[in-house]
């Protein structure tokens, strides 16, 4: 076995980055802690007063569907209609042609006063008959 010479250099004692490196990283993420820490106080996070999503009101989507356009599972997004009130709607008007008013969903078997009442503020308006050309 040959002696380590004198002109050979020695390996980098640092696994992979140097001494300067590692001290830049290490400022860095104490940075991103102390910045996490001063939004969560800015937020009021020790007043408690953060948002918890668990018991956050549920919040319901206002959409308005075309009766005379909407396929089947757009109908059944409305409340109190399912799929099966939805189809039946679909089929009602392929057969007995276009709802001239919402009334007309009374035709639909499955669908009374009640139920057209609560799936109304969710239809677009019609036209009213005497405005529409050609009926």
């Amino acid at each position: 076995m040959t002696p380590p010479s004198a002109d050979k250099p020695t390996p980098d004692p640092h696994w992979l980055l140097r001494r300067a490196d590692q001290l830049g990283v290490a400022l860095l993420v104490l940075a991103g802690l102390g910045g996490s820490i001063g939004w969560w106080f800015a937020q009021g996070g020790w007043q408690g007063r953060l948002v918890e999503f668990e018991r956050a009101a549920p919040c319901q989507a206002r959409f308005q569907v075309d009766l005379n356009a909407a396929s089947w599972p757009e109908l059944a997004q409305l409340p109190g209609l399912g799929e099966t009130l939805a189809r039946r709607i679909v089929a009602s008007r392929e057969e007995d042609g276009a709802f001239l008013d919402h009334d007309d969903l009374l035709r639909v078997r499955g669908i009374g006063p009640r139920k057209l009442d609560a799936v109304r503020p969710f239809l677009l308006p019609m036209p009213s008959a005497e405005n529409v050309a050609g009926r």
